[in-house]
């Protein structure tokens, strides 16, 4: 990785880098180290800046940056949420990430990370099934198989112990490729012909579709006692996938409120209804789980402090993989007020070449 002696270099983790770090590190073990890092940060998160991501929204999607620092480190992500893409051939949802030292304000590393976004947006859902579900949790419903769902599913294999998986989509082809890439994996898979049967039986419901709009992807006489919902779809104004009445019956838990009430499933309740943190639970401040018949609701939106865990954990992992490029990012001349003078010297060794 970059030295003292190349100011110049940057780290660089390409999509076969991310690729060739998940499966030599294995995705179960990758899910369950991200987890842990993530737990760690909830853990100081009062130690974090914190801001609702700035987003650009347009009536296509949204293109968002989402910053946050612990004062050592200072963490970016720039991604984009667009629904209409998987039509044009292209991901809903793509981005790149950027950590860098707080002190000097040198990147340390710039990664992929739509990839390593569906890893940690998996990891972050069973981190929060982990404090909310009931004990033993072991059939999981999966409503929307897109490219989330398998990410999902391992997460919850690998964090929890989920093996029994009812995965539901409108478009039967996408429930057909979800199984096939879940196959010999350890789970128990039907394919569903509803929402309403693929909840039936499950312990906890994953939520995770694209469309930009209010939908009601689970109605209120579908959510039974002791349920935990995993609603991961519902992430920017405009956007939901739960009936209103099945919030006002839920233990809420959130990441950031000032972000989730502009983003989740909230935002069809007043602005002052009261949402329960799921740092404070991570962090022992708050209890989680109320009882076996609580239904408990995570809100997830995706927030920032997740994507600095990611991109934290990649670059510990470099070292030792050698899995990044050296990239000639940043200017360093040889005398730092001489920003010109790097330009000359380049100008003359052109000529002399």
């Amino acid at each position: 990785m970059s030295t003292h002696s190349n100011l110049n270099i940057v780290p660089f983790v390409s999509v076969d880098h991310m690729m060739r770090l998940v499966l030599k590190i294995g995705i179960e073990t990758f899910l369950t180290e991200l987890a842990a890092v993530i737990e760690e940060d909830f853990r100081r998160w009062e130690q974090f800046d914190k801001t609702p991501r700035v987003a650009s929204h347009s009536a296509e999607g949204v293109i968002e940056l989402m910053p946050t620092s612990d004062g050592t480190l200072y963490g970016f992500k720039y991604v984009n949420g667009h629904p209409k893409n998987t039509k044009e051939g292209r991901q809903t949802v793509t981005a790149f990430g950027v950590l860098s030292d707080v002190g000097n304000g040198y990147p340390m590393l710039l990664s992929e990370m739509t990839i390593l976004t569906a890893l940690r947006t998996a990891a972050m859902s069973a981190v929060a099934a982990k404090h909310l579900a009931r004990p033993n949790s072991k059939t999981m419903a999966i409503i929307g198989n897109g490219a989330q769902s398998e990410f999902q599913a391992l997460a919850f294999k690998a964090i929890l112990g989920v093996t029994d998986l009812r995965l539901c989509d409108l478009d039967p082809t996408a429930t057909e490729r979800c199984a096939r890439n879940l196959e010999g994996k350890g789970f128990s898979i039907t394919a569903c012909a509803s929402s309403q049967e693929a909840v039936e039986g499950s312990d906890i419901i994953t939520t995770v579709t694209a469309d930009k709009q209010y939908a009601t992807i689970l109605s209120d006489n579908m959510v039974g006692p002791g349920v935990h919902i995993n609603a991961v779809g519902g992430d920017c104004p405009g956007k939901t996938e739960l009936h209103k009445d099945i919030l006002l019956r839920s233990d809420i838990f959130v990441e950031y409120p000032l972000q989730t009430r502009i983003e989740g499933e909230i935002q069809q309740l007043d602005a002052d209804y009261p949402v329960k943190e799921l740092w404070e639970v991570i962090a022992g401040k708050r209890q989680g789980r109320q009882s076996e018949r609580t239904i408990t609701l995570f809100d997830s939106v995706g927030f920032a402090i997740e994507d600095f865990s990611a991109l934290r954990y990649v670059r510990s992992k470099l070292e030792e993989t050698g899995l990044y490029t050296d990239l000639d990012l940043l200017a360093d001349p040889d005398e730092p007020r001489d920003l010109y003078g790097m330009l000359l010297r380049c100008e003359a060794k052109l000529h002399a070449a």
